[in-house]
Order: C-alpha cells, then sequence, then structure tokens
C-alpha cells in the first residue's frame, strides 16, 4: 500500500494530470450540448421545450449516477468506473443522431451520455485522488482537475461549433462521441490503492458507507452545502443549455455563443486554480459565499448592458471566472468535515443537489422561452438564488465532525 509520503512528486503529477484530462473530456461533451439544441430541432421538428426537456433529464442524470458510481469507486477503485462510463458516454452521443422521438432523446443523451460522463466526472475523480494525496495538496489537486473542465469547455465548444457549420450537427456529435472514447486508456493511469488514512479520520473509516451517509444528511452544514450547489447547478445548466437561445435572440450570430461559452471555460481555469489556491489560506465557505454574491452582481450587470458581442464576450468572461470555482471549496469541505474514505460518494450527493438544480435550469428555460418568448424570467431567479445561495453558507462549520459520526454510528449499532 502506497502513503502520502511514498507517492513521489512523479506520480502525484501523473494522477493529477490524467484526472484533469478525463474531466476535460467528459465535461467538453456536457457543456457543449446547448450547441446541438438548434439543429436538433431543426432535424427533428420537436421544439424548444421538448429538447429542453430531454436535455435537463440529462442534468439530473449526470447528478444522480455520480453518487452511485462513486460508491462503485470508493469501493472497487475508479478505474473500472471510469472505463464503464467512457462506453456509455460513446455510446450515447453516437446514438442520438439515429433517434427522432422526445424518449430517444432522454434514452440517449438523458440517460446513456448522461451517465457515462458522471462515471467521469468530479466527485469520481476528485475523490480519487484526495484519496491518495496528503491534506495539504488536496485543494490545489481539486483545483487543478476542476480547470481540466473548463479547458475542454474552452478548447470543445468553438471546435464543435466549427463543426456543426461545416459538416452538420451529425458529424459533430459523431466526433464527439470518438473523443470520448479517450477516457479509457486515461483511466488505466488512475489505478491505485488508498494511502492509509490519519489518525483523526481512522475512526470515520471503520464506518459502513450507509452510516457515514445517513451521519452526513443529519449535519447541517453538509445540507447547507447541498442547498448551494442546487443554485450553482440551476445556473450552469441554464446557460449551456440556454446561451445560443439568447444570443440568437439579441439577433448576433451562433458563433458569438460558441465564443462565449469558450470564454466561460478559458476564465474558469484562472478561477478554478485561484479557488483551489485560496483553499489553503482562507476558509472555504467564505469563497463560496463570496463566489454565489459575485455571480448575483455580474447577472444584474448583464441585464443592464447593451446586448452587443462583446457584451456577451465580457459576461462570459466574467461569470467564467466563477463558473465551477464553487467545486473546490465544496469539495474540500466535504473531506474536511467528513475524511476522504467515501468522499466520491458524499461529494457525489452534492453533485446530485448541483444537478437537481441543473435539471430545472435546463427545463424552466425552455419552458420560459415557450411562454414569453424570451428568458428575462430565468435571469430574476438567477440573481435571487445566487444572493440565497451567498447566505445560506454563511452558518457552515469547517470544524470536523468526525466525533459526531462516532456517536451516530454507535447509537446505531
Amino acid at each position: 500500500m502506497t502513503t502520502d509520503t511514498a507517492m513521489s512528486p512523479r506520480a502525484a503529477w501523473l494522477l493529477i494530470l490524467s484526472a484533469s484530462a478525463i474531466l476535460m473530456i467528459t465535461m467538453a461533451a456536457r457543456l457543449t450540448t446547448g450547441l446541438f439544441l438548434s439543429p436538433i430541432n431543426t432535424s427533428t421538428g420537436l421544439g424548444v421545450a421538448s429538447i429542453s426537456f430531454a436535455m435537463a433529464v440529462g442534468q439530473f442524470m449526470w447528478g444522480a449516477s455520480q453518487p452511485i458510481f462513486g460508491a462503485v469507486a470508493d469501493k472497487w477503485g475508479p478505474a473500472r468506473v471510469i472505463v464503464v462510463g467512457g462506453a456509455m458516454l460513446a455510446l450515447g452521443l453516437a446514438a442520438t443522431p439515429f433517434v427522432s422521438s422526445q424518449w430517444g432523446l432522454m434514452l440517449t443523451l438523458g440517460v446513456l451520455s448522461a451517465a457515462g460522463a458522471g462515471a467521469g466526472s468530479f466527485s469520481i475523480l476528485i475523490g480519487a485522488t484526495a484519496q491518495r494525496l496528503p491534506a495539504e495538496r488536496r485543494p490545489f489537486a481539486a483545483g487543478f482537475i476542476n480547470a481540466g473542465g473548463s479547458f475542454g469547455q474552452f478548447v470543445f465548444s468553438p471546435l464543435v461549433q466549427a463543426v456543426i457549420q461545416a459538416s452538420g450537427w451529425v458529424v459533430a456529435m459523431m466526433s464527439l462521441a470518438a473523443t470520448t472514447l479517450l477516457t479509457i486508456p486515461l483511466a488505466f493511469l488512475m489505478r491505485g490503492r488508498q494511502a492509509p488514512s490519519t489518525a483523526a479520520a481512522a475512526a470515520v473509516d471503520e464506518f459502513t458507507l450507509g452510516r457515514q451517509v445517513r451521519a452526513a444528511l443529519r449535519d447541517k452544514s453538509y445540507l447547507y452545502l447541498h442547498a448551494g450547489f442546487f443554485t450553482c447547478g440551476f445556473h450552469i445548466a441554464f446557460l449551456v443549455t440556454h446561451l445560443p437561445g439568447e444570443v440568437a435572440l439579441c439577433g448576433l450570430p451562433a458563433g458569438v455563443s460558441a465564443t462565449a461559452l469558450g470564454l466561460i471555460g478559458l476564465f474558469n481555469i484562472a478561477g478554478s486554480l485561484v479557488a483551489g489556491a485560496l483553499g489553503q489560506r482562507y476558509r472555504m465557505k467564505w469563497l463560496l459565499t463570496a463566489i454565489y454574491a459575485g455571480r448575483a452582481v455580474i447577472i444584474g450587470l448583464y441585464l443592464l448592458a447593451p446586448k452587443t458581442a462583446l457584451t456577451f464576450y465580457i459576461f462570459a468572461a466574467a461569470l467564467g471566472f466563477s463558473w465551477l470555482a464553487t467545486v473546490p471549496p465544496t469539495a474540500g469541505l466535504v473531506g474536511k468535515l467528513f475524511g476522504t474514505r467515501y468522499l466520491s460518494t458524499l461529494f457525489g450527493l452534492t453533485l446530485l443537489s448541483h444537478q437537481v438544480g441543473g435539471f430545472f435550469g435546463a427545463w424552466l428555460g425552455g419552458l420560459s422561452f415557450v411562454h414569453f418568448g424570451d428568458y428575462s424570467w430565468m435571469w430574476y431567479a438567477d440573481i435571487l438564488l445566487a444572493l440565497a445561495a451567498a447566505l445560506v453558507n454563511l452558518p457552515i462549520r469547517e470544524a470536523p465532525v468526525h466525533a459526531a459520526t462516532r456517536a451516530a454510528a454507535a447509537a446505531e449499532a
């Protein structure tokens, strides 16, 4: 068994880089789906609301799959989970051009590809690295891995849009499906055994997964993290699904939305790295409060600004800095509260709440467009939810809860 000190810097970097590369690919597949909404609608005639609902199911399934795959990864290791997920993701994307009904899209984009992406996403990758790295390196590793997902969005958004314009959405979807198969060889670099637990976490490691989850769900700080992450998912799913539609409503070309999505990814690379670094120096709940409050301000300024291409680029850059910068401090808080033994599962559950918010963000965005002809009410909801998320993070306490968990486990025994 490896130890924290036995893992060489080279081995640690290989672990972090492979996890970052996997997330780059799976998040690219997830965060470019909005670019396909209009082409699929033109091809199938299903309507924006129906396609949005199928994509909303995908948002939920991406979150729902993560605690399940996380539990499997916690028990048998992440490599097998990532291999299965890569195959599912590729199959779901490749099958999408062959379906023409809402139910078909719900199966391909909503279940297969979404669950497959969840098997190679934050909870599994950050959990796997946190279990193998010393505590002082985990915030940086989480930020670096998160930046990989953002880099995928930055690179793939304009590429996918270019292929759609040059060769059609079917070729773009098939190309994306083929690319996701690269996660399978990368998964073998994630093999390895967990480092031994510290003395503080050793007692928690003795608990069964069920006892740990039940104890966590009774902890108010953990529930506050869920509430904030719900808002984060609402924001992100609404934007990745409907930003192309918002751009079109403003009379701007599709290339503006692809560039904006790419800028979100580019600036979130910096945001993720900064969040990971600051998490080593400042209380993580203050970082989350600042991120959510900042989003409310950014969206408010966007609503007041003239809707030009430059406005969308500035908006994307500003919002991108906080886009998924919530992930490192949220994962860090979960690990700090409960240790890393079941981090993939516990953080996966917070991502489930994130994607419940994502379901409503994607679905209600489509309904708003159909019923009101624009997305105004969604922007107002974004602001209110961001302010609520900023407030709900304030009472979080960052002290480990190992003693409370032991007491709960003893009572259940």
